[in-house]
């Protein structure tokens, strides 16, 4: 079945008139919750419940639910350090750090599933270049291999516990200091350093069946004059027609 393109989100803890309106369009295909939308366990259930009785399971539910500073829903829920971590733990014992990051996507996903969630936007799949003011240490690492490793891991165990992954954010995000939600941000390199480092590993990733991926909001004015979410050469030149995505 056909879902709508829009993604949208809700204002508060239960649906109001104008939000049954909203997912009841046939544009709106999904929404994402948010910390504004979770009370406790008892109040997601109900919130959920009602969103499926009007649109079904056809209707995608989605949360940010990585770890670290980016967890919407917290009493009740397991508490996910952030992906450096794991970063840290590797620099040890790869092996171990692989084995934890297939355990932390198995729990993200057993847990959120209980809740009739379909999928959370998690890995971030960015390089911690140790500039970023937004990924900062929501990435796994700064080396390209072990982001590789990681991440598969992780897609693993969220496989594992019953759901997708979506990696973001395409082609990479961790090159710049700024926040994207905050102001104009801007990448000035080249196609070939951006093809070579960062969007490698989203091409890794998505031969070995990566799901989905979330574009970031930067533009990379070196390569198109439109940010990558808003960007036919990101969006069907690269991921579409070069990634075979």
């Amino acid at each position: 079945m056909m879902i709508g393109p829009l993604m949208i989100d809700l204002e508060g803890l239960s649906l109001t008139h104008e939000d049954i309106k909203r997912i009841s369009h046939p544009m709106v295909g999904g929404l994402i919750l948010f910390t504004r939308n979770f009370k406790d366990t008892e109040q997601l259930k109900n919130l959920t419940n009602a969103i499926r009785k009007i649109r079904g399971h056809d209707f995608l539910i989605a949360v940010d639910h990585e770890g670290g500073r980016v967890q919407r829903f917290r009493e009740g829920f397991t508490t996910i350090p952030a992906m450096r971590k794991l970063g840290e733990v590797w620099d040890k014992d790869p092996n171990k750090a692989n084995h934890l990051a297939f355990l932390i996507g198995q729990i993200i996903a057993t847990e959120l599933r209980v809740f009739d969630i379909d999928f959370s936007f998690t890995p971030v799949l960015d390089i911690d270049y140790s500039e970023s003011t937004v990924i900062r240490d929501r990435a796994f690492h700064g080396n390209i291999e072990a982001i590789k490793s990681l991440a598969s891991n992780l897609l693993e165990g969220l496989k594992k516990g019953g759901m997708h992954g979506v990696g973001k954010h395409f082609p990479g995000h961790g090159y710049i200091k700024a926040d994207s939600h905050l102001s104009i941000s801007e990448d000035t390199r080249s196609l070939d350093e951006i093809a070579s480092k960062d969007m490698s590993i989203f091409a890794s990733l998505i031969k070995h069946g990566l799901d989905a991926v979330m574009p970031s909001h930067v533009l990379y004015s070196a390569v198109d004059e439109n940010p990558a979410g808003f960007s036919s050469f990101w969006l069907k030149d690269q991921l579409r027609e070069n990634f075979h995505f």
